[in-house]
């Protein structure tokens, strides 16, 4: 059974060979399935819990 990873941002599993993965200098690996998250963590430092499309949402989201 091949390994499925789960996104650092959104939640979401996706199988290998797929998404990327992001290795920061302090050794914390971040695995992304879509550019979309990717971008939304790294470059616009956005919070997961806000957002309505992530399995991380809060209930208030505030």
């Amino acid at each position: 059974m091949p390994r499925t990873f789960k996104c650092s941002f959104c939640g979401r599993e996706y199988p290998p060979a797929t998404g990327v993965a992001h290795i920061k200098n302090d050794g914390v690996i971040l695995y992304f399935c879509s550019t979309k998250c990717r971008k939304s963590l790294l470059e616009l430092r956005r919070d997961p819990r806000r957002l309505k499309w992530t399995k991380h949402r809060t209930r208030q989201g505030r």
